[in-house]
């Protein structure tokens, strides 16, 4: 509670003790009880909502406090009873007037038999139980239609200072054979809208769209665009090191009927993307950024990848498909507002592909954010690729990354049995899908020898050779 209910002074407490009830009605009325009787006066208060598994039970203290201490109770308590509803004066009488029976004390009387039936009776409940709870409704979420709203100009630019009337266009400087005026009345429905700018959108000779659909695809699988600038290419945005071919991109995804699925098919099968990523000391004098493209440039998994990867070869990712996500952060409220703290749940649940993962706004992962993983609470166009202590301190010593290379270790003992080259193979092919070389194993003989197989797979997942793609 939060107000005082204005009782009588409590003289009585001293030599016996005092039955104290408090009822929370669901209309927000708090009413206190004395030894049965109404005590002082009632008074209403907002509802205060406490979360399932996040709240705490105290007595003369606040929630959220740390519990063990006294701090504002200066009296003994007998014994205390919660319950799941408001209960009515007559209830309380009788709670304050009754014997009390613990639920201990009525078991020991049960007789065998009876107490036979009873525990039928409870595991029946908790199947129920458990079955009621995979039966559960599930929310789907949805925008709810509502008429659009007519748009003005802003007389110099205050939202306060309505002008003109202006309607849904393209963009008039990009010359296509839809025409930018889509001919709408001002407050046309918001689906017209959607359907004249996405005509206009993928119009066959617009081709601002399909350049920039291309560089961005080209970006994604080769670590830059042909523009680099990939969210910009206008004026202020960088040139293309490949104009023809950005636009021979472009065409040929018209062509396609707009299929990412075959663009990213032909990326995926040409000479350039397949390129051994060796270097070449002429090429590398001439054009060492690579912007001519005459290797395939050393790209450094993403963030989930790695993560991913490090699951698979210890043996532990669980393949489970579709279905909600997992979540490996503890939320709870702190004086109002929803706090998101970093776990590392242990489980199968939670060893799911990063794709499953969701994702809490503010939430810093310890091994995905030094690895650059972007803070999904801002937009983030191109992904950073940082090489920070920081970054090789958590794929070293965070429990993750401990907990999966004991794994590891495990899964080559298993496999491959007491043979330690036996198991350097299997670890190596894991890993690197090839063999050790000669000098490898030599060094990793000794090495296992000194500080063991764990050791080893934390040495593997933490190679240059597993986390780059060459």
């Amino acid at each position: 509670r939060t107000k005082t209910f204005n009782g009588e002074e409590e003289k009585n407490a001293k030599d016996q003790f005092i039955h104290i009830a408090i009822v929370y009605k669901t209309d927000g009325e708090i009413i206190a009880y004395r030894d049965g009787k109404p005590y002082g006066s009632a008074y209403k208060t907002d509802l205060v909502d406490f979360s399932a598994g996040q709240s705490q039970i105290l007595f003369g203290k606040r929630h959220e406090t740390e519990t063990g201490v006294n701090l504002m109770l200066g009296g003994s308590i007998d014994r205390a009873q919660l319950y799941d509803k408001a209960l009515t004066a007559k209830q309380i009488a009788l709670s304050a007037s009754g014997d009390f029976v613990s639920e201990a004390e009525l078991v020991a009387r049960l007789r065998p038999e009876q107490k036979k039936v009873r525990d039928h009776w409870i595991a029946e409940i908790s199947r129920i139980d458990a079955e009621l709870g995979n039966m559960k409704k599930r929310k789907v979420y949805a925008v709810k239609p509502s008429k659009a709203p007519t748009t003005h100009l802003l007389v110099r630019g205050s939202p306060f200072e309505l002008g003109e009337k202006v309607s849904a266009g393209g963009v008039d400087s990009v010359k296509v054979s839809v025409p930018s005026n889509f001919g709408l009345e001002p407050d046309s429905p918001e689906a017209e809208r959607r359907k004249k700018l996405a005509e206009w959108v993928t119009a066959p000779d617009n081709p601002l769209f399909a350049r920039v659909m291309m560089n961005r695809l080209w970006h994604y699988h080769f670590g830059k665009g042909l523009v680099q600038t990939t969210n910009d290419l206008g004026f202020s945005g960088g040139k293309p090191s490949h104009p023809k071919l950005l636009d021979w991109l472009a065409a040929e995804f018209r062509d396609q009927n707009w299929s990412l699925k075959a663009m990213h098919r032909l990326m995926c099968d040409s000479a350039t993307y397949r390129q051994s990523s060796i270097d070449n000391a002429e090429a590398l004098n001439v054009d060492a950024d690579n912007i001519l493209l005459w290797k395939k440039s050393m790209t450094r998994l993403e963030a989930e990848s790695i993560r991913d990867s490090i699951l698979v070869v210890s043996g532990q990712l669980n393949k489970k498909m579709g279905g909600p996500g997992y979540r490996d952060f503890k939320m709870y409220k702190h004086k109002g507002s929803w706090v998101y703290d970093a776990t590392d749940p242990v489980g199968m649940e939670f060893n799911r592909r990063s794709i499953y993962r969701t994702w809490a706004r503010g939430n810093v992962h310890p091994l995905l954010a030094p690895l650059d993983c972007p803070d999904p609470s801002a937009s983030a166009p191109v992904r950073t690729n940082t090489t920070t202590p920081l970054g090789a301190l958590s794929m070293m010593n965070t429990s993750f990354v401990l907990r999966m290379s004991q794994h590891f270790a495990e899964k080559l003992e298993l496999e491959a049995g007491n043979s330690v080259q036996e198991q350097i193979n299997l670890g190596y092919k894991l890993a690197f899908m090839r063999s050790p070389k000669e000098e490898e194993r030599k060094l990793i003989t000794k090495f296992i020898s000194s500080n063991g197989l764990k050791a080893f797979c934390r040495v593997l997942i933490n190679s240059n050779e597993f986390i780059y793609l060459n």
